[in-house]
């Protein structure tokens, strides 16, 4: 479930399945949610240590990777990458690959020392031939704000061997004052049919922790952000 289209020339790739106590189910975008989070994390910090532009390192490492790069350059368009930005904001890129169909996606983040404001998520998606277009827009949305609850909140914790969070107070999802504007862009396409329930999902959190890096300088590593003191606003 990596979606690794890079064409990196020294890669390798571990499975590490530990085994828990706990029963551990299927989250939406399945691995390809926290595969895209450690993959296009790591490729923000290699083309940050490149000393190149995050769009353009990663249009040349996916040089035989078309509908990769579709995305990602419709995804940069939309949001006018390297566009001057006011203090404290700052944009994140991230590109995926799951269930047949390929996705792009922008964020732009403003921050003012903990106080987190998610401003804009601009999406690409090319998922082969469209039957409704409209449906499609709608599960990206959907897929965008499901990410970013569980990026910005999604953590259940235990104590005596009980889950702490009993309703929606203790484990919040993404409210409509919190949630960004979402533009969707949809590629033409006569490939076959992806699916699109979940590939929205999977690059929200890998584009947002790339932005607040671009925005504060300050890379985090592990979810929920809430973990890093950051609140939603």
């Amino acid at each position: 479930t990596v979606g690794m289209a890079y064409a990196v020339p020294a890669l390798q790739l571990d499975l590490h399945t530990p085994k828990s106590a706990l029963p551990v189910l299927w989250w939406r975008s399945v691995g390809h949610s926290h595969s895209a989070f450690s993959k296009e994390c790591f490729i923000d910090e290699l083309a940050l240590l490149a000393r190149q532009d995050p769009v353009a390192y990663r249009l040349a490492l996916l040089s035989g990777a078309p509908r990769e790069q579709g995305v990602l350059r419709e995804a940069a368009r939309m949001a006018g990458w390297g566009r001057k930005l006011p203090k404290g904001h700052g944009l994140g890129v991230a590109v995926h690959p799951s269930f047949g169909s390929y996705i792009g996606q922008v964020v732009e983040v403003s921050v003012k020392g903990k106080q987190l404001k998610v401003e804009h998520v601009w999406c690409a998606v090319d998922c082969g031939v469209v039957i409704n277009p409209d449906q499609v827009a709608a599960q990206m949305q959907g897929g965008i704000v499901f990410a970013l609850s569980a990026a910005l909140f999604g953590e259940i914790t235990f104590k005596d061997g009980a889950v702490e969070q009993k309703n929606f107070d203790g484990y919040p999802l993404v409210r409509m004052f919190q949630a960004p504007k979402v533009d969707v862009s949809i590629i033409a396409s006569e490939e076959a049919p992806g699916g699109t329930g979940e590939p929205g999902s999977a690059p929200t959190a890998a584009a947002l922790a790339n932005a607040i890096h671009a925005a504060s300088g300050k890379r985090l590593r592990a979810l929920p952000l809430s973990r890093h003191g950051y609140v939603a606003v």
